[in-house]
C-alpha cells in the first residue's frame, strides 16, 4: 500500500508561478463586475430616488400651492370630512382646500340635477324648503379665495348648515339660472 504525501502550500518566500493571461483577464472581469455591483447599482439607485423625490416635492408644491379650483372631483376621504356629497350626475366638479392650525375649509362647487340638489340637501337634513331665496351665505372673503363671482340676477337661493363640533359646517350657495341644472356652491368649515 502506497501512503500519500499531502501537498503542502507553498510558503510565503517561495515565489508564485506567473499567472498566465486567460486567468488574469477573468480575474480582472470579475473585479470589474464586482466593482459595478457593489458601488455601481447603489449610486445608480440613489440617483433614481432623489430625482423621483425631488419631482414629487415639485408636484406637491405646484399643488398646494395653487390657487383656486382644481377641476377635479375630492377624494373620498376628503368628502367624508367634510360631509359634503356630490350627486353621480354632477358636471363641472371643482374643489379647493385649505388648512390652517384652527380651521380647515373644503370650497365645492358642481352643477347637477333638480334630483341631485335634493339628494344634497337630504344629506344635510335639510330640503328645498330650507333654502332663502336671494340669500348667499357664502361671505365675500371666502368667494375671493376661489375667485367665484356671484352675481348674475338669479335666481339664486342659500341656507347655512350648522352642525355641533367637530362635524364641520356648511354655506349653501344655489344658483338657479338654469332651473333644470342648478350650479351648487359649497363652503364646508372644519375645525380640528
Amino acid at each position: 500500500m502506497t501512503t500519500s504525501v499531502p501537498r503542502q502550500s507553498p510558503s510565503p518566500e517561495e515565489p508564485r508561478p506567473p499567472e498566465d493571461r486567460k486567468h488574469m483577464l477573468r480575474r480582472r472581469w470579475f473585479t470589474a463586475i464586482m466593482i459595478v455591483l457593489l458601488i455601481g447599482v447603489p449610486a445608480g439607485y440613489l440617483a433614481i430616488s432623489a430625482g423621483q423625490s425631488r419631482d414629487s416635492g415639485r408636484d406637491k408644491e405646484a399643488k398646494y400651492s395653487a390657487t383656486g379650483l382644481t377641476a377635479h372631483w375630492p377624494a373620498r376621504l376628503q368628502r367624508r370630512i367634510y360631509e359634503v356629497p356630490i350627486p353621480h350626475n354632477s358636471r363641472r366638479v371643482a374643489y379647493y382646500e385649505t388648512n390652517n392650525w384652527r380651521t380647515s375649509r373644503l370650497y365645492l362647487q358642481f352643477r347637477t340635477s333638480n334630483e341631485g340638489l335634493d339628494k344634497v340637501l337630504a344629506k344635510m337634513g335639510k330640503d328645498v324648503g330650507d333654502l332663502k331665496k336671494g340669500f348667499n351665505p357664502i361671505s365675500q372673503r371666502d368667494r375671493d379665495v376661489v375667485g367665484w363671482v356671484h352675481k348674475n340676477p338669479g335666481p339664486y337661493y342659500g341656507l347655512t348648515h350648522e352642525q355641533a363640533e367637530p362635524r364641520p359646517s356648511h354655506d349653501v350657495y344655489v344658483d338657479r339660472t338654469d332651473p333644470k341644472h342648478p350650479m351648487i356652491y359649497i363652503v364646508s368649515l372644519a375645525k380640528p
